[in-house]
């Protein structure tokens, strides 16, 4: 074991992780990034080339929480000398009289968000190609777009040893032991930091173990699809068709959500916001077609310029927690352990706030946003504390 002690080590490096530990880097904290595979990998929720970002949520504190995070998202842009981000706006279709919907439309009202509302009769017009669901209304949150996933991970990566902080990969974390200084053991080396985040992914719960902490999460497969044009450019984002989310497409069924065809031409990105549960170690055990029949019923029916058939399909996890809120708090029992956890599929685009809270956790501040909804407390009779 070296003397060295770090300020802080955050464990995993995914764009959460790395977000984290650039903001402590940027505020002269001695920070160590270390991550379990050989960077880059597709093992995560952090890889592929696209995630939607938008101001379109039912809740104020999401909505609220995105204002800052677009900005943090253009100074990084910026920083780093890279676009990441383009405005493609994010049409939301929804059943008009469901609690969701209707929520959602309130939410961007009350906070001003720039919206289009879409008449039926006007839809076609506006949004060729699709066909809107009998009893649904449709809205365009106009400043949503499309965020380079793989590019700003990069990005966020560089910025981060360019700052003066230590990123190790391949560097599996086997034991955490809480104390004034945390021990962090790899299978090859012993670190120690006055604070530790942890920010795992569908990993959370393994480490968290060693804390005497399990949080209520449920890791989820997620099959990525992308569906060929029958007219290649019918989607496209050269074409200025924007990203979508379907809410409820059917009683029972979660949200579908589209992206405009970019990362590869003339296939389109089409997939079901929910998969079946999967050990994050054998995610490629978990062989559920079940959300892709359900994605090919609706492309059939909505979106009748693409072939209803994937024409590829990767492999992506989701964290879930009970309410798809996420966890950002420290551990119940040592305040010097962060937490980090559960971003159920929709964390990507407020990486640049969640990082700066986060950071702000482990130096001891106060969080620049209200974290009540994050608080580990909320699920007090589904988390298991063992000491």
């Amino acid at each position: 074991m070296s003397s060295e002690v770090f300020d802080c080590i955050v464990i995993g490096a995914g764009i959460q992780g790395s977000c984290t530990a650039y903001q402590l880097a940027k505020n002269k904290q001695k920070t160590l990034l270390l991550e379990q595979f050989v960077l880059p990998h597709s093992r995560g929720s952090s890889h592929g080339q696209t995630r939607i970002i938008r101001k379109a949520y039912e809740e104020d504190f999401y909505t609220q929480m995105m204002q800052e995070s677009y900005e943090l998202w253009a100074e990084l842009e910026k920083e780093a000398g890279v676009e990441l981000y383009r405005r493609t706006g994010l049409l939301v279709m929804g059943p008009e009289k469901s609690e969701g919907f209707s929520k959602l439309k309130d939410t961007m009202q009350r906070h001003k968000i720039p919206t289009v509302f879409l008449e039926k009769q006007e839809f076609n017009e506006h949004i060729p190609n699709v066909n809107l669901s009998e009893g649904n209304g449709a809205l365009i949150d106009t400043f949503a777009g499309v965020l380079y996933a793989d590019r700003a991970l990069r990005a966020v990566q560089r910025l981060f040893q360019c700052s003066g902080g230590v990123l190790k990969d391949g560097q599996t974390v086997t034991g955490v032991s809480p104390g004034a200084v945390v021990t962090v053991s790899t299978g090859s080396a012993v670190y120690r930091g006055k604070s530790v985040v942890i920010t795992a992914g569908p990993w959370a719960n393994t480490l968290l173990t060693h804390a005497g902490l399990q949080l209520p999460l449920k890791v989820v497969k997620i099959n990525v699809c992308y569906w060929k044009e029958k007219i290649p450019g019918t989607y496209s984002v050269g074409q200025s068709f924007p990203c979508f989310i379907q809410m409820e497409p059917k009683e029972g069924e979660y949200d579908i959500y589209g992206l405009p065809s970019n990362e590869y031409p003339g296939l389109m990105k089409v997939c079901y916001h929910m998969g079946s549960e999967t050990d994050p170690d054998e995610r490629d055990k978990q062989t559920d077609r079940g959300d892709i029949d359900i994605l090919a019923r609706y492309v059939t029916r909505c979106l009748p310029g693409l072939v209803p058939v994937p024409a590829v399909v990767e492999s992506c996890m989701y964290t879930v927690t009970p309410d798809q809120h996420f966890v950002l708090d420290s551990h119940p029992s040592y305040g010097n352990i962060i937490i980090g956890a559960g971003f159920s599929g929709h964390g990507f685009k407020f990486s640049p706030i969640i990082g700066k809270v986060l950071s702000q956790l482990a130096m001891g501040q106060v969080p620049s946003h209200d974290l009540s909804p994050f608080r580990i407390q909320r699920f007090q009779s589904q988390s298991k504390s063992s000491l």
